[in-house]
């Protein structure tokens, strides 16, 4: 971002006058004007920037995240904002009224030498405004859509105003950019030896495929490859080919040389095209010359294409065939089958057959062919049957020059198709279902029915039948009846799939990493404590995902509800597993994504959030699916699951699931990561064709395994996923400490005078209350609790209820009453006697046998087992592993 002076200086390079220059300062040094939220059917989020060095939100991730993606590597854009201010519209409505609305841009833009605001939104939804109001939103002479009324408020503050849709995006781009984010944010190293082999091997072979390259390797890795490419030492078009598709990539030593080869190429397929003439089209309808005939395509199928010559014989041929004799010239473009020699009608008829028609046709052409060549006919076919398809051949040759059409058979036209009821039946039955059936009273077919009887008998019309009503009922829209009677939810399962026909963002990704989806879901099983064998209901399971190769990254167990700390600890297991985190991370709309906590930790190691639509559990059927597959495969299988209570009733005391309770939550967290770890990581996946491991490493492979994005698992990445207080910061009082949610924590280093009433950066453990983080003097420095020996193991939870509590013994609900460590230390010394605190305690000290796991402290034998199973996703091991491949030479 620049300072100040460099800001005056490119105010006068924009001929900003005095207005925009205040208005651009306000813009700059604001937050955001609106919060950004997923609605209905879009993806929300936000985007780690590393040019402007804050999270960035988007409010479409098929609309405004490409155009974020695209502003971080413009190299002509300084800084941008989003949802920058609001501003004033006046434009006039379709009947004339004048109108004044506020707006907020999408971004605010500010480029090397003009500055302006952007609003992204998809064509479709452009072009209804356009029909709403043309005053509004229009599409000028040029293809560009305007938007009149925010042009004339820029104007006057000497700024542009732009409107994007998302049909100029380039997909490949935006892939090519996912791809290569990793090597974007954090400069991954290449050695000299490493270098000094990519570029001679490119140079000797200009326009290498880039998977050639990458298996040649020697001295180097994919990760050096895709570094050189990002760091723009490699030349690739990513405005063109799919870095994903490795294979049909070519790689140049720089763009000259690509242009070069661009022209060479073109210059020969013109030329290859001139001389064979292959450059053809073969659809239904062309006409092609071959041997000195005329050929027309009746059907251009996926591996036969049906032709007719001019005196009306059928030839079909395999699409192999015809390929070899077009580029070798035989078979060549005569013209196009206009009106006069192929009517629509005839189109529409070889068109609309279906396979077995087209068989049937071409079956009984041969039939037709024998007999004008007075043949005897082999097969058992009636001589008048025989002759009402000569008739219908000639017939059709004499009218379209097309006999094969006349065969086709015409069984889908039999019947009487004609509508039985009259029309004013018709339009009461429709009424009366749109006015009675189709409301949110939700009255039963044969109640709308008998009010539709009782209608008819008054009019003295026609009574359908039941059945009839049953069957119009039936053929309406599902989704819109059902949105209807039943709303928005109970109609998302009958809602539109929309297919991508056009070459997106993949909704898992292009590589491991790079989409994981983040979920939590209660385990159908009942749980007992350890100690004293009390049920202790059943747990939650946190799951994070990979997309791309459906692998269990990491899994947490607590008896506690869905919160932050979940997602926190699941973080935490996956940095220790893997030393990666993902590049982007999908998650629903719970209080426990959205927390400052969380999204803290995400922009700190430069993750992208993005948040699905409420209620639209396609876009999470990743974790939705896993779910199901843990629940079945292995939660069902174990004593006291909870399979059986679906149906209540059949409950009984022998068979009740709490009564059966033998699992723990320690022991049942070992099992459940051996599960994900072992057993599910290994079984074939339906999707993959492989297992998610063997497909989660050779993607690695082939994508590069970026080393420049692992993260060490030590003690100060453990504090960065501990939260801190609303502020961030404590001042820090020289007799006591920092004061962090009414408990003071004291360091010897706050004894030093330089840190004496300064504020610093604080972080708690929630697991321990006994203890917390201060960042003093460029370091994390423990710091220890007043009342340690009361709150060490406490949990925040249980700090929660006990602060709760002397609220409620005060009775000071809504009064400014101060809540001190003691008033919670002398609360918790007879925690005993109070049973909703107990439980709390004794959950807590179970989940805390998860921890104990986790960090290595319970089973010596498990961890070591883990470290055999994930030694390859150690970073120290695959930093040393680079280190002696480069060492050998």
């Amino acid at each position: 971002m620049m300072n100040q002076m460099e800001f005056e200086l490119w105010c006068k390079k924009a001929a900003l006058t005095e207005a925009g220059k205040a208005f651009v300062t306000q813009i700059r040094s604001s937050n955001p004007a609106r919060r950004v939220a997923s609605g209905a059917a879009n993806v929300s989020g936000r985007y780690c920037s590393t040019k402007m060095g804050v999270t960035i939100q988007f409010e479409s991730h098929c609309v405004e995240l490409p155009r974020i993606l695209e502003l971080e590597r413009e190299k002509d854009v300084l800084e941008y904002y989003d949802q920058p201010t609001q501003i004033k519209l006046n434009y006039r409505s379709p009947r004339g009224r004048s109108v004044a609305t506020l707006y907020t841009p999408d971004f605010f833009v500010m480029h090397t030498d003009c500055a302006g605001f952007e609003e992204c939104k998809t064509e479709e939804e452009l072009l209804k405004l356009e029909e709403k109001n043309p005053e509004r939103y229009y599409k000028d002479e040029q293809e560009q859509w305007r938007c009149p009324p925010g042009e004339e408020f820029a104007k006057k503050y000497g700024l542009y105003f732009a409107v994007r849709s998302a049909k100029e995006i380039n997909w490949i781009y935006q892939r090519n950019l996912n791809f290569l984010d990793d090597y974007f944010r954090e400069r991954h190293e290449v050695i000299d030896v490493a270098r000094m082999e990519i570029c001679s091997m490119v140079r000797v072979e200009e326009g290498l495929s880039l998977a050639k390259l990458i298996q040649q390797r020697k001295n180097f890795l994919a990760d050096d490859v895709n570094a050189l490419i990002a760091s723009e030492e490699l030349y690739v078009n990513l405005q063109t080919q799919l870095l994903k598709n490795a294979e049909s990539v070519a790689v140049y030593s720089q763009v000259e040389a690509a242009k070069l080869a661009e022209v060479r190429e073109q210059g020969c397929m013109l030329a290859e095209r001139a001389e064979s003439g292959s450059f053809i089209n073969v659809e239904n309808g062309e006409i092609l010359e071959w041997d000195g005939f005329e050929w027309l395509v009746l059907n251009a199928g996926l591996s036969v294409v049906t032709l007719q010559s001019e005196n009306g014989k059928i030839m079909p041929i395999a699409i192999t065939d015809i390929r070899t004799l077009i580029q070798s010239g035989q078979i060549k473009a005569k013209k196009t089958a206009d009106s006069s020699s192929l009517s629509v009608e005839l189109q529409k008829m070889i068109t609309e057959a279906s396979s077995e028609a087209m068989a049937v046709a071409a079956a009984r052409c041969k039939i037709v062919e024998k007999f004008l060549k007075g043949e005897k006919n082999e097969i058992e076919t009636s001589e008048r049957t025989v002759r009402r398809w000569v008739l219908s051949y000639r017939q059709a040759l004499e009218r379209w020059n097309c006999g094969y059409v006349g065969l086709l058979p015409k069984t889908s036209k039999r019947g009487n198709r004609m509508q039985k009821l009259p029309e004013p039946v018709e339009q009461l039955i429709l009424d009366v279902i749109e006015q009675e059936y189709e409301t949110k009273q939700q009255k039963t077919k044969y109640n709308v029915y008998s009010g539709l009887v009782d209608k008819c008998l008054k009019n003295g019309v026609i009574t359908p039948s039941y059945k009839t009503f049953i069957k119009t009922v039936n053929n309406r829209p599902r989704y819109e009846q059902t949105l209807k009677r039943q709303g928005r939810r109970a109609a998302y399962v009958h809602e539109q799939f929309y297919m991508e026909l056009d070459t997106k963002t993949p909704r898992h990704g292009d590589r491991p990493f790079e989409v994981c989806h983040i979920d939590h879901t209660e385990l159908d099983i009942e749980l007992i404590s350890s100690r004293n064998g009390k049920n202790y209901g059943r747990p939650w399971a946190t799951f994070l995902v990979d997309a791309y190769s459906r692998r269990l990254l990491s899994v947490y167990l607590t008896y506690d509800p869905p919160s932050y700390r979940s997602c926190m600890m699941t973080i935490r297991e996956c940095v220790r597993r893997h030393a990666r985190l993902p590049q982007t991370i999908v998650v629903d709309g719970g209080k426990e994504f959205q927390g400052i906590y969380f999204e803290t930790l995400l922009a700190r190691f430069e993750v992208t959030k993005k948040t699905r639509p409420p209620a639209k559990a396609r876009f999470g059927s990743v974790c939705e699916r896993l779910f199901g597959t843990a629940n079945t495969t292995f939660v069902h299988n174990l004593i006291g699951n909870t399979k059986i209570t679906r149906n209540v009733r059949q409950v009984t005391k022998s068979v009740n699931p709490k009564g059966l309770a033998v699992w723990t939550i320690g022991v049942l967290y070992e099992r459940l990561c051996e599960w994900a770890y072992e057993f599910y990581d290994t079984k074939e996946h339906p999707a993959l064709g492989q297992s998610p491991r063997e497909e989660f490493e050779a993607a690695l492979l082939a994508s590069g395994q970026r080393y420049n994005r692992m993260i060490p698992y030590n003690e100060e990445f453990r504090i960065y996923t501990l939260p801190t207080t609303t502020k961030g910061t404590a001042k820090i009082d020289p007799e006591r400490g920092v004061k962090i949610k009414y408990i003071y924590y004291w360091s010897d280093v706050f004894r030093d005078p330089e840190v004496e009433r300064k504020l610093v950066h604080i972080r708690y453990d929630p697991f321990d209350a006994g203890i917390a983080y201060a960042f003093v003097k460029g370091q994390w420095v423990s710091c220890t609790s007043e009342y340690y020996a009361l709150f060490q193991g406490r949990t925040e939870k249980e700090i929660q209820m006990v602060t709760e509590e002397i609220r409620k013994q005060k009775n000071v609900h809504g009064k400014n009453f101060t809540i001190h460590a003691a008033n919670i230390a002398k609360q918790l010394a007879p925690i005993e006697k109070q049973e909703a605190q107990l439980m709390q305690n004794k959950k807590d000290l179970e989940s805390k046998q998860v921890l104990e796991i986790i960090e290595g402290g319970l089973n010596k034998k498990t961890i070591e087992e883990s470290k055999a199973v994930t030694k390859n996703s150690e970073p120290c091991v695959r930093a040393i592993k680079k280190l002696e491949i480069y060492e050998e030479y």
